[in-house]
């Protein structure tokens, strides 16, 4: 597991001391992502850089890494399973291997089969790749988005990437212009979604797509791999018992790759199905007890160790727990640091935490994410099918009649926000009811300048993602092409929320401690056969991953199979009253944040009101606000301008524009 970081410079070439200046630097900002080796090259146009966290061959996987002749360089963040299979096949059409790292496998590959290498790739990955003879850049993300990859061209012409934004705040051409359509996007789903940044004219590079970037060229992006729903060879649906035979060996296979490696190797254990499953299978196939981890709270509606630790003592783990108490509010200012964005899921406290006890025993965990978007296992799945009936009744009394009634509503009225969400479409009903901050609520919220200033931005757009938020989900569910309404909501989360929330805050949080976590339950070979199984198996009347608890009934205690589904999460009602109430107040209702012109002050104190006196839980809404002002005075109000510039005039690296 490493950083990469790097920029091409397409129209002009700076001075080369000055370019290893930069990347130096662009590196450094993110050694925590590789603490063990950095590595740069500078040749040609291109400067390559990567932070190494040692993984697989300690001795010789140093990077920037290149084929025989040393035309083709790369730069690597991930792991790649299925490597000595891919060095084999590779080896006998001629290749020569100067080590056994999985980053070499990706070079020679790419030599091979250029851009469809990346098909042949089983793993989670970011990478660029450096083709001197073609003066082209090559770089591509994994599956699912595990492995996160940032880029922008700047006003100069010259191409920046890295592992984190934060490599490229260290670039002098680098501007910091905010992007008030993922603003608005943070605001309704706690994440900045892919492709968009919090910064204008900054992409993550999307999961399951690849860049190209050829002399004379803007770059390029392609689309390899998408989520299989609907998509079937079989001739007709197949016995129930069969999917499970097929399901059981898929598990084992995806978990048994994934215990390659050459340092210590754990887990995270929750108590929870998905990473029980994964530590009954580790069990199986380790000689040796398996590390686990678990988190609790002194909080009892929110503790889970209870089922952690019969987990643990069923597969007979050598097990560690930490107990999180009310003081880990201290660490909020990290957290901000890592995320680079705006990022709102508290449970990103929690992770962390769990992080560093791991990364005291171990250098790699294994986790059980990924399993809740592919079974369906969250409960907005059952409430979803429980208020399916609204979309029955006729579209004019749903926008006609139950809609105006619940705008004319008071704030806080009982029924607002249910009315309002019952009158909608089916997706759009779903998109409300995953929003932290609702379109009924930010027209409370947003002040009236704010409000202007999207509308006219959302006029000039065209694009998925630069449509309002929900336009661009709805967009984005349409594109499965089943009968199922599950389907397109499983779709919608594995393309939206899995890899902005979930996947960015396990890696950033485990990458801030240099510890490497593997998802067995995004494996895509798993998740091509998962999306081929018809939904009535997975979500059964309102039983959550139901043909899942069937596969792995005779690995995971009864007791685990039959508890009630706990997210998770951490006591941040409290929290927000209590350990964080002055600061809270202090930022959210201060000077600075009012300045920003976003949001009006009153609606702000009004939560605030409410929350404290009980009368609402306005939780999701009071810590996304709290962790956008945060990160503006991190990385808005307190940058320095950048050391000097490479060509052209100073970038005016701290001016804030909105």
């Amino acid at each position: 597991m490493c950083g990469i970081a790097g920029f091409i410079n397409v129209e002009h070439r700076p001075d080369e001391v000055e370019r290893e200046a930069v990347l130096e630097r662009m590196c450094r900002v993110i050694a925590h992502r590789g603490p063990d080796d950095q590595g740069t090259l500078i040749r040609e146009q291109a400067a390559l850089g990567m932070r190494r966290l040692s993984i697989i061959d300690l001795q010789r996987g140093h990077q920037p890494l290149s084929n025989e002749d040393g035309t083709i360089w790369i730069v690597f963040n991930g792991e790649i399973y299925n490597y000595r299979e891919l060095q084999r096949d590779l080896e006998a059409g001629g290749h020569r291997f100067n080590t056994c790292s999985d980053t070499e496998a990706i070079v020679h590959a790419y030599e091979e089969y250029g851009a469809e290498a990346v098909e042949y790739l089983r793993g989670m990955f970011a990478f660029a790749i450096w083709d001197q003879q073609r003066r082209e850049l090559f770089m591509a993300r994994d599956r699912t988005g595990k492995k996160p990859l940032y880029y922008t061209v700047t006003q100069q012409g010259t191409f920046i990437f890295g592992s984190e934004l934060k490599c490229l705040f260290e670039h002098p051409e680098f501007v910091r212009k905010i992007d008030v359509v993922a603003l608005d996007a943070y605001l309704s789903f706690g994440y900045v979604p892919d492709p968009l940044t919090i910064f204008r004219d900054v992409h993550k590079l999307p999961p399951a797509h690849y860049l190209t970037l050829a002399p004379g060229e803007q770059p390029r992006v392609t689309q390899y791999w998408d989520f299989p729903f609907g998509k079937t060879s079989e001739p007709g649906p197949r016995r129930e018992e069969d999917y499970l035979d097929e399901l059981r060996a898929l598990l084992d296979e995806a978990v048994r790759v994934r215990l390659v490696a050459d340092v210590p190797l754990g887990a995270f254990l929750s108590g929870g199905i998905d990473s029980s499953t994964v530590v009954g299978l580790m069990a199986r196939h380790m000689n040796q007890p398996v590390k686990t981890f678990s988190i609790g709270f002194q909080e009892d509606s929110y503790d889970e160790l209870e089922y952690a630790r019969l987990a643990a003592k069923h597969f007979r783990t050598d097990h560690h727990e930490f107990i999180v108490t009310p003081d880990i509010c201290q660490l909020v200012d990290e957290l901000v640091w890592h995320f680079d964005e705006p990022f709102a899921d508290s449970s990103a406290l929690p992770t962390y935490m769990v992080s560093k006890l791991a990364r005291e025993h171990v250098t790699v965990a294994l986790s059980g994410d990924g399993g809740d978007e592919l079974f369906a296992g969250y409960e907005r799945y059952v409430v979803d099918r429980r208020r399916k009936g609204f979309a029955r009744l006729p579209r004019f009394i749903r926008r006609g009649l139950i809609q105006p009634v619940s705008r004319n509503l008071p704030h806080g009225a009982l029924g607002r926000n249910y009315l309002s969400n019952v009158a909608l479409d089916s997706v759009d009903r779903y998109i409300d009811s995953v929003s932290l901050i609702t379109l009924l609520s930010k027209q409370a919220l947003y002040s009236g300048d704010f409000l202007a200033q999207l509308d006219r931005e959302y006029a000039d757009n065209g694009a998925i993602f630069r449509n309002r938020p929900t336009e661009s989900f709805r967009i984005l569910a349409a594109q499965v092409r089943t009968d199922d309404p599950l389907d397109a909501l499983l779709y919608l989360d594995s393309k939206t929320y899995l890899p902005g929330d979930i996947l960015t805050k396990v890696d950033r949080m485990s990458m801030a401690v240099s510890l490497e976590t593997r998802t067995p339950l995004l494996d895509h070979k798993l998740i091509e056969f998962v999306c081929g199984i018809p939904s009535s198996l997975k979500l059964n009347g309102e039983v959550t991953k139901s043909l899942f608890k069937r596969a792995v009934s005779e690995l995971v205690p009864r007791e685990l199979l039959e508890r009630p589904k706990q997210g998770f999460g951490v006591p941040i009602q409290k929290w927000i009253n209590q350990e964080l109430r002055e600061q809270i107040h202090g930022t959210l209702t201060g000077g600075r944040a009012r300045g920003r012109g976003y949001f009006d002050s009153k609606h702000i104190e009004l939560l605030l009101s409410e929350h404290e006196r009980g009368r609402r839980d306005h939780s999701a809404q009071i810590w996304s606000l709290f962790m956008l002002e945060l990160w503006h005075r991190k990385f808005i109000d307190a940058v320095p301008l950048p050391a000097g510039p490479l060509t052209g005039p100073q970038a005016r690296a701290g001016e804030h524009h909105w």
